[in-house]
């Protein structure tokens, strides 16, 4: 019977389930054992990628009359690959502690199985389950840590989908949390009880872990600051403007087209994690609003939208402080010289138009791409220079009335950040850039299209609860595709009527 260790150094015993998989999980040490390969074919190709992916200081000698010719470009940058182009013989197994088969002939396969097995090796045949000792599984890492997957040879299928899961929920940074656990645990003293102790208590930080007063608070600062300042503008406004009075009594049909264009664009922007900004500038050039008034509805909206949408991202721990702390300050600057440049540009609105369609129109084509392009390979160096990018995405968000998710989210996760914990960040941050922009804009702009505004912040209330929770189960690439081409559509719109009223 099987046995369970417990902590305290008994065991108990275990039912002996004879229907489950019934493959022990071990880590070899390839490095240090002698590896034969015979077959360098494509799957040939593929057992000696897995190997070295795995193991780069392995030593494999690939025996095969006809070679691939990647067997030798792969040879050339692992020292520990030896290529016989000759056919296979018996003296191969000399010297050998493991073998792999990768070749078409099941009758030769065969031989060679019960030929290992005289030697006492153990073997792996490509594809055929009946005559492996052992199965190589699908395989997640992240530095030191290594999780292999198998499903007992039932589909590879599930094996390659729980391998991307793995690979999507695992954060890189858990390879410096288990470098700093080994540290630790080379440091400790005492028996083996008091040690288990004292990691107990570090490791305990993990699950309940110590927050600021800053995260700690962050959902009350959000709701506070928004509330406060959707009451100030209110206020300041029926005191100050007629229309918004008259506007309260008699709802133009504007304000229906915003609530709904609101409601859309918020969970679109919550299922992929960008394109608010540009499909609501897009619309409101469409609908007639002037840049900066258009880039003034957005930001407002996006007050509320964004701190419910960061306090749910908040409360689901998908967003990462350190990041945070170096993308706000100079963001809030960038969005704050935007938003003034545009606004002093108000009464020149009917040559910026077309010039924020062609930023528009570019921005649908990036979206477009990317929607082509997401199992693009990723870049392993993290980008560091996240101060100017924050700059940069804060100034043109604000300048254009949207690009804040295109340009920053987009550039944290190609340069290797964590998507999940890229968005919650960003959505969260994005809270912060809207009250300060927003605040620009009315200063300079006073109320105007308030249909526009009201409609916009009540619809992307309403969505982005809902867009948090569903971001993960809807097909990213068939929204990308439709919003890119709609951008693109009605921003060339925009750009050709421009140009009829100059011919």
């Amino acid at each position: 019977m099987p046995l369970s260790p417990k902590s305290n150094n008994t065991v108990d015993l275990l039912p002996n389930d004879s229907h489950g998989n019934q493959l022990f999980p071990a880590f070899i040490k390839l490095n240090e054992l002698r590896t034969l390969l015979v077959g360098a074919g494509k799957v040939g190709l593929e057992k000696i990628t897995a190997i070295v992916n795995n193991c780069n200081g392995a030593q494999v000698t690939v025996v095969a009359k006809d070679v691939h010719p990647d067997f030798y470009e792969l040879a050339k940058v692992n020292e520990g690959i030896t290529i016989k182009q000759k056919d296979f013989s018996a003296d191969d197994l000399e010297e050998i502690d493991i073998v792999f088969a990768a070749t078409n002939d099941n009758l030769f396969n065969a031989q060679l199985k019960d030929l290992a097995h005289t030697k006492g090796l153990l073997i792996n045949v490509a594809d055929k389950p009946d005559l492996c000792d052992f199965y190589l599984g699908a395989v997640v890492q992240k530095g030191d840590l290594k999780i292999a997957i198998s499903t007992n040879g039932k589909s590879p299928t599930i094996a390659k989908r729980l391998k991307e899961i793995l690979n999507e929920g695992i954060p890189n940074e858990l390879d410096q949390t288990l470098q700093n656990m080994s540290a630790l645990r080379q440091n400790l003293n005492g028996d083996f009880a008091s040690k288990v102790k004292k990691l107990n208590k570090v490791t305990e930080r993990l699950v309940n872990p110590q927050k600021s007063f800053a995260e700690r608070n962050i959902k009350w600062l959000i709701w506070l600051v928004a509330v406060a300042f959707i009451a100030a503008v209110g206020i300041t406004l029926w005191e100050t403007e007629p229309e918004f009075q008259s506007f309260l009594t008699h709802i133009d049909p504007l304000f229906y087209w915003f609530l709904g264009a609101g409601f859309v664009f918020a969970m679109i922007d919550g299922a992929i994690g960008m394109s608010y900004g540009v499909t609501s500038a897009s619309f409101s050039l469409a609908m007639g609003l002037p840049p900066a008034s258009a880039s003034m509805a957005i930001h407002i909206s996006e007050v509320m939208s964004n701190g419910i949408a960061g306090w749910m991202h908040y409360k689901m721990g998908n967003v990462n402080w350190k990041l945070f702390k170096i993308l706000i300050i100079p963001a809030i600057v960038g969005a704050v010289l935007g938003a003034y440049i545009l606004s002093s540009l108000e009464h020149y609105s009917a040559y910026v138009k077309p010039i924020v369609g062609v930023y528009t129109l570019f921005l649908g084509a990036v979206i477009l791409m990317k929607a082509f392009n997401l199992k693009r390979k990723k870049n392993n160096e993290k980008i560091k220079e996240i101060g100017p990018l924050g700059f940069i995405g804060g100034f043109i968000d604000a300048a254009f009335g949207g690009g804040w998710g295109s340009i920053v989210l987009s550039s944290l996760i190609a340069g290797g950040r964590h998507p999940l914990f890229s968005l919650g960040t960003v959505k969260i941050s994005r809270f912060f850039i809207a009250t300060l922009s927003s605040l620009t804009f009315f200063t300079m702009l006073g109320g105007k299209y308030w249909e526009a505004v009201l409609g916009l912040i009540i619809g992307s209330a309403l969505a982005a609860p809902i867009a948090a929770k569903v971001s993960n189960k809807i097909s990213a690439k068939t929204i990308m595709v439709a919003v890119g081409i709609i951008v693109m559509l009605v921003s060339l719109r925009s750009v050709t009527l421009f140009i009829l009223k100059l011919i």
